[in-house]
């Protein structure tokens, strides 16, 4: 017997009829939006007005509320059954019972995009997951995030909803924050659960290459949103907030922010060739 493989179900990008749009870099993504965080100058957009699922992206709504709060960082927080993913069944070595800091929980929410850390954060804060819930909208409605609505803390559910341009103002403001900018950007990270030492990496290849300074960042990928990728990064000695949803293949968001990099660097150095002196 012959097994056919299920056919990938498609982001609702892809239903929207968005993957088909043409854009002057011919970019992977759906949806794209860049943008000088000082200037807020637009230098790129694409679709990014377009309300999708962001996948874990939500994350960074998640750590904004947890750094806000003023919580102990060094508080114990144990992982209980309610933190494991009963939506799209995904794994993690967090085991049931396993012991972590509230920092630490944090640090794998960010980094390495631990669903079952960042529903433990939402678990444990005061008031429980609702209220955690409810501050987080509250928190995109007051940083004006209209676009946007969240149902829970992780990203695994497509109602968790926003566009580029709700995303940008996040990730603006999420850079201000010097434990955002420091565990989202981190490499790696060992945590030792007493019988066992885990390691982590960052789910963002581009934190280890040398052509990025990169000083926040977020990636995120369920199917109904295609990979996602959120940045801010210097180029071409500017800052710049990056935003890319909805693209198709697991290289496909990494290699949209190369292409922009590029881009940036070329429209600078055109720039710097207009304006040297002659002679």
């Amino acid at each position: 017997m012959v097994r056919v493989a299920a056919e990938p179900r498609s982001s609702v990008g892809q239903r929207l009829g968005l993957r088909g749009s043409d854009d002057p870099l011919d970019l992977n993504s759906s949806v794209a939006l860049v943008i000088d965080q000082d200037t807020n100058e637009v230098l790129f957009s694409k679709n990014d007005a377009a309300v999708l699922p962001i996948a874990s992206l939500t994350k960074l709504m998640t750590g904004l509320v947890i750094a806000e709060a003023n919580l102990p960082m060094d508080e114990q927080v144990t992982i209980t059954s309610e933190d494991v993913d009963v939506y799209k069944g995904s794994s993690s070595r967090l085991t049931v019972g396993s012991t972590l800091t509230r920092g630490e929980l944090l640090h794998l929410a960010l980094m390495s995009s631990e669903n079952r850390a960042a529903h433990a954060l939402g678990r444990t804060y005061p008031g429980g997951l609702q209220q955690f819930v409810r501050q987080m909208n509250a928190k995109a409605r007051e940083l004006g995030m209209f676009d946007t609505r969240y149902v829970e803390p992780t990203g695994l559910l497509s109602q968790n909803q926003s566009s580029a341009r709700d995303l940008a103002i996040l990730v603006s403001v999420a850079y201000q924050r010097p434990l955002l900018r420091d565990l989202s950007t981190s490499p790696s990270h060992l945590v030792d659960l007493g019988s066992r030492t885990l390691q982590y990496n960052n789910s963002n290849r581009l934190i280890r290459s040398p052509e990025w300074d990169i000083g926040l960042q977020k990636t995120g990928y369920i199917s109904e949103a295609g990979r996602c990728l959120v940045m801010q990064a210097k180029i071409a000695g500017r800052q710049l907030i990056m935003v890319f949803l909805d693209a198709a293949g697991t290289l496909a968001r990494v290699q949209d922010a190369e292409r922009v990099r590029r881009w940036v660097e070329a429209q600078g150095n055109l720039q710097l060739h207009a304006v040297r002196p002659q002679g």
